[in-house]
Order: C-alpha cells, then sequence, then structure tokens
C-alpha cells in the first residue's frame, strides 16, 4: 500500500488495467521478486492514455531501472517514437538491455548511463515528453534542466511526487525521509506557480505530477 489510496481503491483500480503483454508482465515478475521499484500499473495506464492522445516522437527518461517504463511507452506508441533514458547504475543498465533485446523496438531505445544532473548538462535536442522516475529529492534540479529540453506543448510526467503520503501528510513522515519530504513539496508547490507551465498532481500510484509547457504560439 502506497498510503496515498485506501488499498481497496489501489486494488479496484489495478482490477481495471487490461492485461499486459506477456513480456512487460515477465518484466514485472522480475521486479516484484527483486525488489526492483517499477511504476505502478494505474499509472503506467494514465501514461498509456497521455502517450495516445498526444503521441510523442521523441521522448526522454530520467532513470531506466529495467526497462520497464521505456517498454511501456515504446508498446504503447508501437514503436513510433525514440526514447532516450538516462540511468546510473550498470546493473540495471545491463538487465534493461537485456529485457529490451528480447522486443522489437531495440533500435529505439538509447540508455546513457551516468547521474542524471550532471548528464542533463550536457544534452542537446529537444523532447515532447519528459518521464521523471529517478532520485525523487533532485526533482526540482532535474525540472529546471528538462524545461530548456521540453518543446512548448510538451509534458513532463514525474513520478512518485507524494513519496508515500509522507509528502501530503507530517503525520507520515519519517525521520530520515524528511529531507526528500521537504524537497518533494517544494517541487510541487514550484511547478503549480511556475510561469509558463500548467501542472495538476493526481493521487493515484504513489502520486504523479503532470506538467505541461505552455505554447506561446497559439496565444
Amino acid at each position: 500500500m502506497t498510503n496515498i489510496n485506501e488499498e481497496f481503491i489501489d486494488e479496484y483500480l489495478r482490477e481495471l488495467v487490461p492485461k499486459n503483454k506477456e513480456f512487460l508482465i515477465f518484466m514485472e515478475k522480475y521486479a516484484e521478486e527483486n525488489h526492483v521499484p517499477i511504476v505502478e500499473p494505474e499509472v503506467a495506464q494514465l501514461m498509456k492514455v497521455i502517450l495516445k492522445s498526444n503521441k510523442p516522437k521523441e521522448i526522454l527518461e530520467i532513470g531506466t531501472a529495467i526497462g520497464y517504463s521505456a517498454l511501456v511507452m515504446m508498446d504503447t506508441l508501437e514503436g513510433n517514437c525514440h526514447i532516450t533514458s538516462i540511468e546510473r547504475r550498470e546493473d540495471m543498465i545491463h538487465l534493461a538491455k537485456d529485457f529490451i533485446s528480447k522486443t522489437p523496438y531495440g533500435d529505439n531505445i538509447s540508455i546513457i548511463q551516468g547521474d542524471a544532473n550532471e548528464v542533463l548538462n550536457h544534452m542537446e535536442g529537444s523532447y515532447d515528453l519528459i518521464f521523471m522516475d529517478a532520485a525523487k529529492g533532485q526533482y526540482m534540479e532535474f525540472f529546471e534542466k528538462c524545461i530548456y529540453l521540453l518543446r512548448p506543448g510538451g509534458m513532463i510526467i514525474a513520478d512518485n511526487v507524494l513519496f508515500r503520503g509522507m509528502v501530503a501528510s507530517d503525520e507520515l513522515v519519517i525521520r530520515r525521509k524528511i529531507t526528500i519530504v521537504k524537497r518533494l513539496r517544494k517541487f510541487l508547490k514550484y511547478i503549480n506557480e511556475v510561469e509558463g507551465f500548467t501542472s495538476s498532481v493526481i493521487p493515484i500510484g504513489d502520486g504523479v505530477a503532470l506538467i505541461y509547457k505552455e505554447d506561446k504560439s497559439f496565444e
């Protein structure tokens, strides 16, 4: 239970989600057995709706892990996009590449090894969608760098922004997580006030923030 919703609500929402393809189910089982955090089913379903609506061609992902989210996005778009993913851990990259190699999407996903804050300093180009699912305490830093890489009319999706409910309630905060909680609160306040962006925080999974970059060409 994530402490965002009552357990029966999470279970009901997950029962509504259509069954995934076999290679994604295999990855879900691997993640569960090896305690690798991956995007929750209801969050993945929200992402699928956004992807099908926006049809992004260039996607940047911060936090590859075993490649599950990248493959969810790629499969949703039927391979009609390119994903650049950043991952710090070499062992995760090896796992991700192995899983990706067993799908038709090997040529569509590029993985960059390194600390995202450092890698983002040197990235060029522009992206239609950016998915943030890495160090939660660094979301503000990621956002400040990503806004220059995000095209007008593009969206940033940030996962785990309510952090087991701690961000919304002091009663849930664990002492060793105080710094992360404070940083996430600062991040959520900022994205809802910063000029040129429209944001919404959705209480599903562990909390999801949708951040839309205004397209001034329509003004």
